[in-house]
């Protein structure tokens, strides 16, 4: 199987399953789990690792979809399973009644993602292009040019359902989070597709936070959208 055979991601048990290795990751060194809960998760991806924070976003937009985005079902499902105090669990449930709000409001209850996670993905896309049009940037480049042509692979398969570059990457991650969660074998094609495109993201991912920091780019050049913008105009 290819990577571009992807996992929908709707099975409540391997969501689940992904929240548990989540929790552990984050929390390992930690006494207690009174602490943890699904938001704290996002917000804290979201400052440190901005690839992490889009997968795992997606994956929230799966777990509502796979309880049919009816905030009682989240509640017996998802939200009971943690042993947290009542004020967290109340926010919790009012996290993803906000959430499901959202989905519901922008017709993403089947598919799609919402406007929150596709802003994040779009500043993500101009920084790319930014990057690509600043010759200062050469191992970004490199980086980029090394993964492409498991990109135009992955989009040739798509037909109808092609995304742009970097979201082709994000849903070549996610398919293989998926993979690995339901304990599908991956070839060594694919193997070698994900590594080169994990690099790649991981790369970006690290330029956004130092950019978000202002500490990519010289003071004296153009701020990454105005570079991408030029690039886009040419």
């Amino acid at each position: 199987m290819y990577v571009s055979s992807l996992i929908a991601g709707r099975d409540l048990t391997l969501c689940m399953e992904y929240l548990h290795m989540i929790k552990l990751s984050i929390f390992a060194n930690q006494n207690t789990e009174r602490t943890y809960i699904v938001m704290i998760i996002a917000s804290k991806k979201r400052k440190e690792n901005i690839a992490e924070y889009i997968l795992y976003m997606w994956q929230i937009e799966d777990m509502i979809r796979a309880n049919d985005c009816d905030i009682e079902k989240i509640k017996s499902n998802i939200i009971s399973r943690f042993d947290i105090p009542d004020i967290q669990r109340k926010e919790m449930e009012e996290w993803y009644e906000s959430l499901i709000d959202m989905m519901r409001r922008e017709g993403v209850t089947e598919s799609g993602h919402l406007q929150i996670n596709k802003n994040i993905l779009n500043q993500l896309v101009q920084l790319h292009q930014a990057l690509l049009a600043d010759p200062a940037f050469p191992d970004y480049t490199a980086e980029f040019y090394k993964t492409l042509p498991y990109i135009v692979e992955l989009r040739g398969k798509a037909g109808e359902n092609r995304v742009g570059e970097i979201e082709t990457c994000f849903t070549a991650l996610y398919g293989m989070l998926m993979m690995r969660l339901q304990q599908t074998e991956l070839t060594d094609e694919t193997k070698e597709a994900i590594r080169q495109i994990s690099r790649f993201i991981s790369v970006l991912a690290h330029d956004f936070h130092l950019d978000e920091e202002d500490k990519l780019f010289k003071h004296d050049e153009k701020s990454s959208s105005d570079i991408a913008k030029d690039h886009i105009q040419n």
